[in-house]
């Protein structure tokens, strides 16, 4: 007995070495096709079997999605219809793993899941299975090859989620981000076994697996960022102090993020994950990059030239810094779509710059000279976007950004129609009958929503000013679990939004306009005309910062 008693003691010490990502890898080899980066339309489609909407709790349900070759996430919608049928198409660069989800099921299905390749169409049937609960059940496609993943319930965010929250110092996340990923692989191994995975399903689980780990790494530098440092009032406003020395220049190193080395960035599977866009985020943002983005070119007041040669410098330090950052020698896929991001986010600003050209060759305060040197060295798109391109080595993304260029350049109408028949945008169209004349900013906010609040509480005295001016209407929608709002929601409103127009809608209402502005993240603004038409990205009013300067040329651009 004692002798049982000391090896079962013996056993509990014994971890199991967990299978390197290689070996993995290597037991279910896969080949990615030819055509797997291309763009097409999806179509997720099926029915619910007996379903009854009073029943189900539900007639709609959501998705958040990102394509990260679009600037913007979107918010999809379908309806169910009557006899439980339902449809939804959109459009993709690449296979997409998301899911489509409802917040009011009364009868514990929360919840659709799929994988489709652009092209395909993916037929579901929602039903109870043998213990009574409503199952998914695939029928065709990507999502019947990968049935199993899909259905597990192993959750790669619920691992990688100690690095989301960890509060240490670099060397000890270093040590917890070793553990972690070999806590993900022994699990992602033991459920493959039990599952009996196909090699598609392993491979797909194993990206999943890198994302979330590098998920996880950078939000710990995230916040660890924010945690060795706070503001203190001064002198009328608020002084950054560092409380650790040592860890805030260790946010900075790229040799501390090293727990990144051991994914593969280049690995096309990676997009398929739905936290992609997040990770893509953090790497594109991650404060080493832009710590070395700007060595040297940088003033002693940390002020920076503004013309092309200095950004094409910022460009190029950044590709190196990407490269330290992942550990790789060359500009892997993820180098290369980071890239890719930064030009998307700076082409709005290119084109103004380009508007504003004019006005600087009749600028009399210089010389005839002067205005010419300084127009030729300003960011444009003509002057940009070759530069771009020939970073781009990758063919995918180097099509994807011919393309966005092409498409901008196309883009002459300064404002575009609302759709017809369509519910949302009928909701924007009454508003503007109610302020005739005038052009309407909408506040997308949400009471969850930390920096809404923030900038609804540091622009009350701002929006007291616009409040008088009879050419422009501020609107603010929010979403709730009832159009009528938490007694939360109206204490706050009453504070804060008195005697300002206020929307109250459903989360399913709030997701159509989502759907209709194609944005998922709040803050969100957007301008209407009065005439009811959408103001362009690169001219709508962006908050309150520069309200009156970005309304009045707005206006000059529409006359």
């Amino acid at each position: 007995m004692l002798a049982l008693v000391a090896l079962t003691a013996q056993a509990k010490t014994i971890k199991t070495k967990a299978p390197t990502l290689q070996q993995l890898s290597k037991a279910n080899p896969y080949t990615v096709p030819a055509d797997w980066f291309k763009t097409d339309t999806i179509t997720i489609r099926g029915h619910f079997e007996g379903y009854d909407a009073e029943k189900f709790g539900f007639t709609s349900m959501e998705c958040y999605y990102e394509d990260v070759f679009e600037k913007d996430a979107v918010t999809l919608v379908f309806d169910i219809a009557a006899d439980g049928s339902f449809e939804k198409k959109f459009q993709a660069s690449y296979p997409v793993c998301n899911r489509f989800f409802t917040r009011q099921s009364k009868v514990g299905f929360e919840e659709i899941r799929f994988f489709a390749r652009p092209g395909e169409t993916i037929d579901i049937t929602v039903k109870p299975n043998e213990q009574g609960q409503y199952e998914c059940y695939y029928h065709n496609g990507s999502s019947k090859e990968a049935e199993r993943w899909l259905k597990t319930s192993l959750s790669m965010w619920d691992l990688a989620y100690p690095l989301h929250v960890f509060n240490g110092t670099f060397p000890a996340m270093d040590a917890l981000a070793d553990q972690t990923w070999q806590d993900m692989l022994n699990h992602l191994q033991e459920e493959g076994r039990n599952q009996h995975f196909t090699p598609l399903e392993m491979q797909l689980a194993l990206a999943d697996l890198q994302v979330n780990f590098v998920y996880g790494v950078m939000d710990f530098a995230m916040h660890h960022e924010n945690a060795v440092r706070k503001y203190e009032p001064r002198n009328g406003g608020y002084e950054m102090v560092i409380l650790d020395s040592v860890e805030w220049l260790g946010v900075r190193k790229p040799e501390n993020y090293k727990a990144l080395h051991r994914v593969d960035f280049d690995n096309p599977l990676l997009l398929t994950c739905n936290q992609y866009p997040m990770m893509l985020n953090r790497i594109q943002f991650a404060r080493p990059v832009r710590s070395i983005q700007y060595e040297g070119l940088l003033d002693e007041d940390g002020a920076i030239d503004n013309n092309v040669e200095t950004d094409k410098k910022v460009l190029l330090n950044g590709m190196t810094a990407y490269r330290k950052l992942m550990g790789t020698e060359g500009d892997n896929f993820l180098t290369q779509l980071c890239a890719y991001k930064n030009m998307a986010n700076a082409f709005n600003s290119w084109r103004s710059n380009e508007a504003s050209i004019p006005e600087i060759l009749v600028d009399t305060t210089m010389t005839v000279a002067e205005r010419e040197e300084v127009a030729a060295t300003i960011q444009t798109p003509g002057r940009m976007m070759p530069i771009y391109l020939s970073i781009f080595s990758n063919p995918y993304i180097l099509q994807k950004a011919e393309a966005f260029y092409a498409y901008k350049l196309a883009q002459t109408e300064l404002s575009t129609p609302l759709p017809a028949n369509n519910a949302a945008a009928d909701l924007i169209r009454s508003l503007c009958a109610k302020y005739p004349g005038r052009y309407l900013v909408i506040d997308f906010w949400g009471m969850n929503c930390s920096p809404c609040k923030s900038a609804i509480q540091s622009s009350k005295n701002k929006r007291a000013e616009i409040a008088k001016r009879n050419d422009v209407k501020l609107i603010f929608i929010a979403g709730e679990r009832t159009a009528e709002g938490s007694e939360d929601y109206h204490n706050y409103v009453k504070e804060w939004l008195a005697d300002e127009e206020t929307i109250c809608m459903t989360y399913n209402d709030f997701g159509r306009l989502q759907e209709l502005f194609h944005f998922n993240g709040i803050p969100h603004y957007e301008t209407i005309t009065p005439d009811g038409r959408r103001v362009r990205d690169d001219l709508k009013l962006d908050g309150y910062y520069n309200f009156d300067y970005e309304l009045n040329h707005l206006k000059d651009k529409l006359k």
